[in-house]
């Protein structure tokens, strides 16, 4: 089976600019509420997509929340957003309690979910929901799906539109090569992504994927904050070895802060000075949307690349024991 699941994934990421012609409906719409603030409640790739429009539109007002219940905010804050229910199985633990507090504080509401019983519920209940299109893919490789739904719920329709065009605008195949390549030298190393914080959410993609795909830790950060505590975790001359485990990917946008840019450099050099691998990668396209999504298809490519590096592991045992045990222990 193993030979399918690697056919499939590769085909999922050849052809994910397909994923941004999908035009989600709004199952009773009539009782969505018109909202400016959002909170998306997502675990794991259920919120990615939102940490993705966080990143092209920084200003939004959208809070992302990734535990039980809901945000601790006044109950105002709370009675002027849309809360956003955000599940791809649709039967996340956290999700659906966060589902029922909502209802309890009779909030504004909505669902996004393939299946589940979050759907059921959005449907007992006539809550607005979009149910994303049934096709077997991990919550990571179905982000432009997520992103449309995401965008359609809350009322984007300029930014939808947008969206949309990147199903013109990407060809996954032209960064092929590149993913292929750095797979292949992240092979034996621990990636640390940093970036922006205003890209913060395109980082935790490139994490994510390494975590799912290539079963490996990850971990992120953003600049300006790691120069002042981070980097001091890593010293060469005390601890060479150590340091040696880790390679380091720097996502610069020219449309970051100068001074943000100046320091991704100015650590680039620090660190490659003293024998670490440091790689830039630079957002590229021709809008931010563009930027965004680009990169993710090279990380899509990087995971599928470093993957092929492993053997391809399509489990993630330890998640699946996890979940066994919180459910036997209540």
């Amino acid at each position: 089976m193993l030979w399918l699941f690697r056919g499939y994934m590769y085909e999922v990421i050849k052809n994910f600019h397909q994923q941004f012609e999908y035009q989600p409906k709004i199952e009773n719409q009539e009782r969505l509420l018109k909202r400016e603030k959002f909170i998306v409640v997502g675990m794991g790739g259920s919120h990615l997509a939102a940490g993705l429009l966080k990143a092209w539109q920084p200003q939004s007002e959208i809070i992302i929340h990734r535990d039980y219940g809901l945000p601790a905010l006044s109950d105002k804050i709370l009675k002027e957003s849309l809360i956003v229910i955000s599940s791809y199985s649709g039967n996340t633990e956290e999700v659906i309690d966060a589902f029922y507090k909502a209802r309890e504080k009779k909030l504004s509401l909505a669902a996004i979910s393939c299946n589940g019983r979050l759907i059921d519920l959005a449907k007992e209940t006539k809550t607005p929901y979009v149910q994303l299109p049934k096709t077997d893919l991990a919550p990571r490789l179905a982000l432009g799906h997520s992103l449309m739904a995401l965008l359609k719920i809350t009322g984007k329709d300029k930014e939808l539109k947008e969206a949309g065009a990147l199903s013109n605008l990407l060809n996954p195949a032209e960064a092929e090569g590149a993913g292929r390549s750095l797979g292949k030298k992240l092979k034996g190393f621990i990636p640390i992504i940093y970036s922006s914080l205003k890209n913060k959410g395109l980082g935790y993609v490139w994490k994510a994927i390494f975590n799912e795909t290539d079963k490996i830790p990850s971990f992120i950060n953003v600049f300006p904050e790691l120069n002042h505590s981070e980097m001091a975790g890593f010293n060469p001359d005390s601890l060479k070895k150590l340091c040696q485990n880790f390679y380091f990917i720097a996502l610069k946008d020219s449309s970051d802060e100068p001074r943000i840019i100046k320091r991704m450099e100015a650590f680039k050099n620090l660190f490659g000075k003293n024998g670490l691998i440091v790689e830039t990668i630079e957002l590229q396209g021709l809008n931010q949307f563009h930027k965004i999504f680009s990169s993710v298809i090279l990380a899509e490519w990087t995971g599928y690349y470093l993957a092929k590096e492993y053997g391809f592991g399509t489990e993630a045992p330890i998640i699946e024991e996890f979940k066994k045990l919180i459910a036997t222990r209540g």
